[in-house]
């Protein structure tokens, strides 16, 4: 498979990696990277974040992204800014790699493969029904390397080589525990479809029974860490729970519905139109993306619904999809390949244009204020990460920041996470932090008493910031509009101010 890679798809590939990493933009420190890009920035400096740590620390304690992201800063001596964007383009090229192996597995003609990658290049910041997720993340996410280590394993499971795609399946497992155990259940499904005989297309009772045992394991996979699942919920925690659309799967819209059913109804279809054309491997294989939905939706329509279940929610069961939308736009796109683009140069003109385009012009609403591609070094256009990098370089490592808990819907702020690019400490928020509780419930009470102590913060006079000083130890605050009298502000842009809490 190497030596076909480098002689026919390397830098083919290569290529269409560019042109996804260009469309989906790159933005470190935006939405979760604010807490996954706080925790290997912790790794490499352990100094940093004396006061709140455990905001990120909690929820990185089944994973080893932050750890071997540190061992690589700290082998090669490249910046962690730098380490991060590296490894950000180089996950998705390992998706690509690992498809270009899949496709040209199910399909024959050169157009269809190609058509498969193209297409999943521009898509990569689709979104994911009503998961809350895209294919790819628009920052170095430990679920785009796990993405693609669970695609390399199953390119090696369709090579015949099902023993080497063992060694992928473990480190995306402790990469990220959940995309780990939903690939070891999906390769597990497809292993169990392929040992069958082809005439058949059906799996036996006893297949079935042994298929049903597997997927019934994938949330118990996740459920190993975390034994705090089997306590009575708290109020915080329940609080926290329904702020987070995603895990009310009965409360979804009929369109993110439509998203979770619709994909596996085409694979259903699929599976029979290739069988009925002689195209055996792509029947095999939709087929066994039928069924790990299939089951995997009868699970999560379990764990989501009743309220006694509230706790087995943040395993996000639904999360599933991710990998069957990878497979419906790989596939699509081979399809479209195969039958319109075919060897006409202007029409994969118009599609890469407007495919590529499109999702371009999507993200750039997404993060509006926000350069497409944020280049380690180069100053932001962006006010609020102005006044991060200043705080950054200007204040002291063990400085205790307070803002509006809810900074991260401000008009402008494009959803960066303060921890992550400021490297500073700073009271709990209400958007992230939130997420957060959800996997690390412990947290709750301190979550609860630091968001509360910070409710009006854009109307703080001076007695506050001084309460906040001698309840928490804050000494720095960021703050929108006019700056209160009393403090010594320090930076100002047209919107933020960086001020310090004097003494009394």
């Amino acid at each position: 498979m190497l030596n076909r890679l480098r002689r026919v798809a390397f830098f083919p590939i290569l290529l269409f990696a560019t042109l996804g990493f260009f469309a989906m933009g790159y933005h470190p420190g935006a939405e979760d990277d604010g807490v996954y890009l706080a925790a290997v920035k912790s790794a490499v400096t352990p100094t940093l974040y004396p006061h709140d740590s455990a905001f990120f620390k909690m929820q990185m304690r089944t994973s080893v992204f932050d750890t071997w992201m540190a061992i690589f800063v700290h082998t090669t001596g490249i910046s962690v800014a730098w380490s991060e964007m590296i490894w950000q383009f180089v996950s998705v090229a390992m998706m690509l790699f690992a498809c270009w192996s899949i496709v040209s597995k199910l399909f024959e003609e050169r157009s269809a493969r190609w058509g498969g990658i193209a297409m999943l290049s521009a898509m990569l910041t689709l979104p994911v029904a009503g998961t809350a997720l895209y294919i790819a993340d628009q920052y170095l996410h430990p679920r785009n390397l796990a993405t693609a280590l669970i695609l390399f394993a199953v390119a090696r499971i369709l090579a015949g080589r099902r023993w080497q795609a063992m060694p992928f399946l473990l480190v995306a497992a402790i990469l990220h525990p959940l995309m780990g155990a939903l690939g070891i259940s999906f390769c597990s499904v497809l292993t169990l479809t392929l040992s069958e005989p082809v005439r058949e297309q059906v799996l036996t009772w006893r297949a079935r029974m042994r298929l049903m045992t597997t997927e019934a394991a994938t949330p118990a996979l996740a459920i190993i860490p975390f034994g705090w699942l089997f306590d009575k919920p708290s109020q915080t925690y329940l609080d926290a729970i329904s702020s987070r659309h995603c895990f009310h799967l009965f409360e979804w819209t009929w369109y993110e519905w439509l998203g979770a059913i619709g994909p596996l109804v085409i694979f259903w279809v699929m599976a029979r139109m290739a069988r009925k054309q002689g195209n055996m491997a792509l029947s095999h294989f939709a087929l066994a993306i039928f069924i790990y939905g299939a089951f995997q939706q009868a699970v999560a329509m379990i764990l989501l619904g009743p309220p006694a279940l509230v706790r087995l929610s943040t395993l996000e069961p639904m999360r599933y999809l991710q990998l069957v939308y990878v497979f419906m736009t790989l596939i699509g796109g081979a399809y479209l390949g195969k039958y319109f683009l075919k060897a006409r140069v202007w029409r994969w003109a118009v599609f890469l244009l407007v495919a590529n385009g499109g999702m371009y012009f999507a993200q750039r609403q997404l993060f509006a204020s926000t350069e497409h591609i944020e280049i380690p070094g180069r100053e932001s256009s962006n006010q609020w990460l102005q006044a991060f990098d200043w705080i950054r370089k200007n204040t002291p490592e063990d400085a205790y920041f307070a803002t509006d808990s809810k900074y991260m819907l401000a008009a402008g702020e494009d959803y960066h996470g303060f921890r992550a690019i400021a490297e500073r400490s700073v009271l709990a928020d209400e958007i992230k932090d939130t997420a957060v509780i959800t996997k690390s419930p412990e947290l709750g009470p301190e979550w609860e008493r630091q968001v509360s102590a910070t409710t009006g913060f854009h109307t703080f006079q001076m007695a506050d910031f001084e309460r906040l000083k001698r309840d928490f130890g804050v000494t720095w605050v960021l703050v929108s509009g006019t700056k209160p009298e009393g403090l010594s502000c320090q930076w100002h842009n047209e919107t933020l101010s960086v001020c310090q809490i004097p003494d009394r």
